[in-house]
């Protein structure tokens, strides 16, 4: 018998990768979809056939138990959020809604079912937020700098709860900052590259961009997947940090992705004032070294290759 799993936030980037590894793996894959007005599944459309779709939502408990209960998963993978930080300034309360009380309540269906299904949460660096040292590591205090960041704490202590209080094996994966040419197209990276395509392609001639200083940690989201999955095999469950251990600034992002282009970003890049966080978040820089040790992970895409590889597909029109 294949073992099941379900993803929430199937339709995302790391849902679509982390399907896609699952398939490979000989999973019957299950994914959470909401019922919206457009569906926005070009990130698995390639795979449709292959996996089985049912329709719920975070902010809904009752469709997650049922879920839950048709699927009877050994594995699941919450990826579901309101994801983007400008956003979740504008809709804090719509934020915490998915991304803060719908942990508690995939968490609490879990418990409620007495499946001894395996959950991992996903984490993110935002919520490291005003750093507090350099590296980051799992021990690392957390002080979040948006309502997207302050939510993804709260779900993080919440599997922390559950999981030492009802004996859940839910793990927490603290991911910096991962791209792709799945990446969403309103986070700056794939900005970028779109950004670029776009100025090629004769459509436009500029690119506005908010703080051009902020250092990030950036990784392979395909890399990125495969350690959410190597967090459910372990016998008990932990917290990791996933990251590639280097950081670079937007502006390096730029000078590579257009250089690669055979463009000039000072001649087409517009710093635009309304693109700045309320609260910024200056520099994160992972330390993986426990996923290293426990898990036998790291990364394999250097940045290069990762903003070369966005670049291109975004020049052959690969993305949306």
């Amino acid at each position: 018998m294949a073992r099941k799993a379900l993803i929430t936030g199937i339709t995302g980037q790391d849902g679509s990768y982390l399907a896609e590894l699952l398939l490979e793996k000989g999973y019957e894959v299950h994914g959470l979809v909401r019922r919206s007005s457009s569906f926005n599944t070009w990130r698995i459309d390639h795979i449709r056939e292959e996996i089985a779709l049912h329709y719920g939502d975070l902010v809904d408990q009752n469709s997650l138990a049922r879920t839950l209960e048709s699927v009877g998963p050994e594995e699941v993978y919450n990826l579901a959020a309101q994801s983007h930080v400008k956003v979740s300034f504008e809709m804090p309360e719509y934020t915490t809604d998915v991304t803060a009380m719908g942990v508690l309540r995939l968490l609490d269906a879990v418990r409620e079912l007495g499946a001894r299904t395996r959950v991992y949460q996903a984490g993110s660096s935002e919520m490291f937020g005003l750093v507090q040292e350099v590296p980051q590591t799992e021990r690392t205090p957390f002080h979040p700098r948006s309502p997207y960041g302050v939510s993804k704490v709260f779900g993080h202590w919440m599997a922390v709860n559950y999981r030492e209080s009802y004996g859940l094996h839910v793990s927490n994966g603290i991911l910096f900052n991962h791209e792709s040419p799945r990446r969403g197209e309103n986070f700056v990276t794939r900005k970028i590259t779109r950004g670029i395509a776009a100025i090629k392609n004769g459509k436009t001639r500029e690119l506005r961009l908010g703080n051009l200083e902020a250092k990030r940690d950036w990784g392979y989201a395909r890399d990125f997947v495969e350690a959410m999955w190597l967090m459910l095999q372990r016998d008990a469950p932990d917290d990791y940090v996933v990251a590639t251990g280097e950081s670079h600034s937007v502006q390096e992002f730029l000078e590579e992705a257009f250089g690669h282009a055979g463009l000039d970003w000072k001649e087409h890049v517009v710093v635009d004032p309304k693109y700045f966080r309320p609260a910024e978040v200056d520099f994160l820089q992972g330390d993986a070294a426990k996923a290293r040790a426990a898990l036998g992970w790291k990364p394999r895409m250097t940045f290069k290759e990762l903003v070369r590889l966005m670049v291109e597909a975004d020049l052959a029109g690969q993305g949306r």
